[in-house]
């Protein structure tokens, strides 16, 4: 009999505020925007989407497309995702 396989899900995971931060300190390091955006939305999915959707004043379905494999959100959904998700983007110089 063949062994059945599910999908991996991370957003299953996520379940504080500490693999929260560090799963997303990984996807900022890719530095890879496509990347970030995806991760964004696993940590939402993680929380719920219903809630984010809620907090941010976009439909569940817009969430779900921006922040896919292949979405393409702009800067002010990610920042208002970001923000209802309580992830704080800041700057800092680059020493080279």
């Amino acid at each position: 009999m063949a062994e059945k396989l599910t999908t991996y899900d991370p957003a299953e995971d996520l379940t504080s505020d500490a693999a929260i931060a560090i799963f997303m300190a990984e996807a900022f390091e890719t530095e890879d925007a496509g990347y970030i955006a995806h991760a964004l939305g696993v940590v939402a999915r993680s929380k719920g989407m219903t809630q984010i959707a809620s907090q941010t004043g976009l439909s569940r379905e817009q969430l779900y497309r921006s922040f896919s494999e292949n979405g393409n959100p702009t800067l002010k959904t990610t920042i208002a995702v970001m923000k209802a998700l309580g992830i704080e983007l800041t700057a800092k110089a680059h020493v080279v």
